[in-house]
């Protein structure tokens, strides 16, 4: 199965924060995962909080160990919050289910990592992960 290369995890990073900068969004933090949640890259901007990468992970380990973007993740804790509470729980408390943990897809449909972007409003932080995903050429699913 490939994977996220390093080119594409910054080509990511570097999209999603030029697409902050483009909307004036706060400081952001962005952190790709592959497909075993795994960290390939990750970029604090200059002014974000110390405590970003924990959030930007954790919405990106979600999204790719649920096989679904933050924001179904939000719909279904807001649904069920017993599963996600017990998700949690089985991953470690590592899962914030909220926009701006995008999985991303190949060509194929096949699932290849996540972005989790944090810094901002979720939603905004979900429009610039997904700005970062498109620029390279994969597929976001927020």
């Amino acid at each position: 199965m490939a994977g996220i290369s390093l080119s594409e995890a910054r080509g990511i990073i570097g999209a999603a924060l030029e697409k902050g900068r483009a909307l004036a969004l706060k400081p952001l933090s962005v952190v790709v995962l592959d497909a075993g949640g795994h960290v390939q890259a990750f970029v604090r901007e200059d002014g974000a909080a110390p405590g970003r990468f924990a959030i930007a992970q954790a919405k990106a380990y979600g999204a790719v160990m649920l096989g679904m973007g933050g924001t179904a993740q939000m719909a279904r804790a807001e649904a069920q919050g017993y599963f996600m509470a017990a998700v949690n729980g089985v991953y470690g408390g590592q899962v914030v289910p909220v926009p701006g943990g995008v999985l991303v897809r190949d060509s194929t449909g096949a699932v290849i990592g996540a972005v989790g972007v944090t810094g901002d409003t979720s939603d905004n932080d979900a429009i610039a992960a997904l700005a970062g995903i498109e620029a390279v050429g994969l597929q976001g699913e927020a």
